[in-house]
């Protein structure tokens, strides 16, 4: 039973996807080490290879881990396309995020909060414990409390937040721009898993930052790095199965491109400064920019003078570390 549980802790930790999505990672990391995957033999072998061990020490030592380990799923501010501040009428004392760092929906809420010059305290929850939200009902990441209020799911935290930074007006919902936010949640984050853990070096460099930035101990990180990058390799290839994804960075750049159209020669979505949906992309894209996937999407598609563009305009991170 406590395998089971820690295995739930890892598939929600690392996706933050639906209830199918996280049981096709719970199933494949039950079956990551089953000696009946050929697959599983190789990977296994390849990670000993790197930590110096024999494969059935390995094999052993992550089995009787796994149970406790889990991962988390800049430039000058433009002052032409941020203007500070956004309203003298929402200053609140204190706002407080809690998140795992590479999870996309938490990005999206910062990219939001950064934009607006909003500061925040950020609280990394540990995916094993998650006891920085033992006091929650909720227990999915972000969670945002502004004064004490709780705000839960991405597009509703914005939602609720634009409305308190523009009191006198309605949360768009413009054809276009409401299209776009959509289409944020429900393609473009189910295309970044099997890009980031598509091979098995992409798969470790996802880990490697995940457990870098993530509130781990030393055991967990290290564990997490080897265990959690072998489970979502095999998830990544499921995953694509599910989302009808023949060839991941083929649809990477395409969902690139796709955005790169739909700005039909402006600067932004929004015209000359970005709207929500701008901020939404921007937002999910931000912590793969940097791993291979990222790096490849920009040097095969277009998409690299918006993100450029959209750095400068939300500026450095408001939010201090706890």
């Amino acid at each position: 039973m406590r395998r089971i549980n820690g295995l739930a802790n890892l598939s929600k930790a690392l996706s933050g996807c639906g209830a199918t999505e996280q049981r096709l990672i719970q199933a494949a990391l039950m079956s990551t080490w089953s000696s009946s995957s050929s697959n599983s033999h190789i990977f296994s072998q390849k990670l000993a290879d790197r930590l110096g061990l024999s494969r059935p020490s390995l094999a052993h030592g992550l089995a009787g881990t796994m149970l406790f380990s889990a991962a988390a799923s800049s430039l000058a501010q433009d002052a032409h396309a941020k203007e500070l501040p956004r309203s003298q009428k929402f200053l609140p004392k204190e706002v407080v995020l809690y998140q795992y760092e590479a999870c996309p929906f938490c990005n999206k809420v910062k990219a939001f909060l950064d934009y607006n010059n909003i500061p925040y305290k950020i609280v990394e929850v540990n995916p094993i414990s998650k006891k920085e939200i033992k006091w929650s009902d909720y227990k999915k990441v972000p969670i945002l409390k502004v004064d004490g209020e709780q705000m839960v799911d991405s597009s509703d935290i914005i939602n609720k937040l634009y409305h308190r930074i523009n009191p006198n007006s309605s949360i768009p919902d413009g054809d276009e721009e409401k299209k776009w936010r959509e289409w944020v949640d429900n393609h473009l984050v189910h295309v970044l898993s099997p890009n980031i853990y598509r091979s098995t070096s992409e798969a470790l460099e996802s880990f490697d930052y995940i457990t870098t930035h993530g509130n781990f101990s030393f055991t967990e990180r290290l564990v997490a790095k080897y265990a959690g990058a072998a489970a979502m390799y095999f998830v990544s290839k499921k995953l694509k199965k599910k989302h009808n994804i023949t060839d991941e960075r083929a649809a990477l750049y395409e969902a690139a491109e796709t955005w790169v159209d739909a700005l039909k020669g402006r600067q932004y979505l929004g015209g000359s400064k970005p709207n929500l949906a701008d901020l939404a992309v921007f937002g999910v894209l931000r912590p793969i920019r940097y791993l291979k996937s990222g790096k490849d999407m920009v040097e095969h598609t277009s998409i690299g003078e918006w993100y450029t563009r959209m750095e400068n305009a939300v500026g450095e991170s408001a939010g201090i570390r706890e």
